[in-house]
């Protein structure tokens, strides 16, 4: 395949764009240091409306689901729908626990949900859990995103590992300087890149193609033709549909990524107006997945047997050079913005529940700062590794258990916002139980091709048969969300036994006027100096004191 060098020069001149502002962003609404986790990790703590909601959609709405979606929809049909209706429901479900969160967080210093785990449960453990279980479903989701960007380079004609390399060195160099403020001023690029791209899509490639009516007629003739998918869905995949995307929903904003960005908003009222205004990322997420059924209206094949290529390829039919360029652009930046916010949370997790926590207790912000910095490029490597020695394929399976293993932290960080009545142990117990009937079903999930021909008895995905289970039906339902049910059982379950033993539930330090805390209340501590060796520790002047 022919290097396009107008597609590749635009796509150059913009990554360079965005480079040079990911070496600036250290200077942009700066602290008096970035050796500190508060300033390097979350921005200062300082982002308002406009850059919370760039940073927020930058991080959710990423490369690979740019690519993966309507690469889903062109392959199965209806089913790669579920990321619409999973990104509406899940507004709701985190303004009931994100504006908690940061309450709480905003008093007591935390910057991972991890720390607020170990807080309010007196649990080490927990906590070590959930940051462990929080590291490893980001791994491959910033694989992920590598798999975003070989899409468009293979479209483009540029072959050969040496481009990825080069990309993720320039980002992990420019995050490790800038910390947070990277990604929130690239993801203003970024998203104008993408809406660009998405509205000319819209009103252009359907008029070439004869409009709605024909493209959603070509799709229903392939589906019907193949025996396989759909535009719309077959009764037994309807309970894995809805249970995918509400699982989905759950899952989002335990991701410490999501939490991240959150934490990064200046006030409650911020995070109130995101979460009304955010919804506008899904219907532009409706539209990307109408690009599945266009390719094939369009008759676009992917590059060889890569169907992540779909889109890329489509642009290329349906645009000149120097336009496709622009819409590569975007994906590509699309990559790097959540792939360092995610690196970032990671490298958060690592610093904050590991190495403070088990290996330098007296840690100073300085000392955090230096090895939070180094465990981001240690992340990026990773996950460059991954994607280059492993393949592709499995990645993408690895970040579907990704959201089946970070679903087991909802017991402990969104129930735990609200309630402190499950006890320390029996949470323990429920994420273990969670994890191994997670895994369980995973792993008795075939992989189905075309025609309904197993290609892969293990690993295969998500949708787990209730068949399996005993009943006589062909319905199938997602894992994550059968999973969670067990952790769920489990935890209630052991509660009551072990509180009816008496056994010890440690001591809850946190109060309940820190969940409702604004940012004039007097309990929300100011950021700490910078230069000041004092490890945040501890509840804040004027806060109520720990209670059992």
């Amino acid at each position: 395949m022919e290097v396009n060098t107008v597609e590749v020069a635009v796509f150059v001149v913009f990554f360079l764009l965005v480079t040079v502002m990911g070496f600036l962003a250290s200077r942009w609404r700066r602290g008096d240091t970035l050796m500190h986790l508060d300033e390097w990790g979350l921005g200062g703590r300082s982002f308002g409306s406009w850059i919370t909601w760039f940073l927020i959609g930058g991080d959710i709405y990423t490369a690979y689901t740019f690519v993966a979606v309507p690469a889903l929809v062109f392959g199965a049909g209806a089913a790669g729908f579920f990321a619409v209706p999973y990104t509406i429901v899940v507004y709701p479900l985190i303004f009931l626990v994100i504006i908690r969160l940061w309450s709480v967080s905003h008093v007591r210093g935390f910057v991972t949900p991890a720390d607020f785990v170990r807080s309010r449960f007196d649990s080490p453990t927990m906590a070590l859990l959930v940051a462990i279980t929080g590291i490893v479903a980001t791994m491959p989701y910033i694989a992920l995103q590598l798999v975003g960007i070989e899409a468009v380079l293979k479209t483009m004609g540029v072959t050969g590992q040496w481009p990825i390399l080069a990309a993720f060195l320039i980002l992990a160099i420019y995050t490790y300087n800038s910390g947070l403020r990277a990604p929130a001023l690239i993801a203003f690029v970024k998203d104008i890149l993408i809406y660009l791209t998405i509205i000319v899509a819209i009103i252009v490639i359907p008029s070439k193609l004869g409009g709605w009516d024909a493209i959603f007629g070509a799709a229903d003739a392939k589906f019907t033709a193949a025996k396989s998918g759909g535009v719309l869905l077959a009764p037994a995949g309807q309970l894995q549909y809805a249970t995918l995307a509400l699982g989905s929903a759950l899952a989002l904003f335990l991701y410490p990524h999501s939490i991240t960005g959150a934490l990064a908003a200046k006030n409650r009222d911020v995070l109130k107006r995101n979460m009304s205004a955010l919804p506008v990322y899904s219907l532009a997420l409706g539209f990307i997945a109408l690009l599945g059924f266009m390719a094939i209206a369009a008759g676009t094949t992917p590059v060889g047997t890569d169907a992540n290529t779909i889109v890329p390829r489509l642009f290329q039919d349906m645009f000149p050079s120097w336009f496709a360029g622009i819409a590569f652009a975007a994906v590509g930046i699309g990559a790097l913005v959540p792939a360092a916010i995610m690196s970032i949370a990671a490298a958060n997790l690592f610093t904050r529940n590991i190495y403070k926590e088990y290996l330098k207790k007296d840690a100073t912000p300085q000392n955090e700062a230096k090895v939070a910095k180094i465990a981001s490029l240690v992340v990026k490597l990773g996950a460059v590794a991954a994607i280059l020695l492993i393949d592709p394929q499995f990645s993408i399976d690895l970040q579907l258990i990704g959201g089946v293993i970070i679903l087991q932290t909802l017991p402990s960080v969104a129930i735990g916002l609200y309630t402190r009545w499950l006890h320390r142990g029996a949470l323990i117990a429920g994420w273990v139980a969670g994890m191994a009937a997670g895994m369980l079903m995973l792993y008795n999930v075939p992989r189905v091709g075309p025609g309904g021909v197993v290609v892969r008895e293990h690993w295969g995905g998500s949708a787990f048969g209730l068949g399996k289970l005993g009943f006589d039906t062909k319905v199938t339902v997602y894992a994550g969300f059968l999973a969670l049910l067990v952790n769920l059982v489990v935890t209630v379950v052991g509660t009551i036994v072990l509180r009816a033993m008496k056994v010890d539930d440690g001591v809850d330090g946190t109060s309940p006027s820190d969940y409702t805390a604004e940012r004039e209340d007097p309990s929300v501590r100011d950021l700490p100096d910078p230069l000041s060796d004092e490890p945040l520790a501890g509840p804040p002047p004027g806060a109520s004191a720990p209670r059992r």
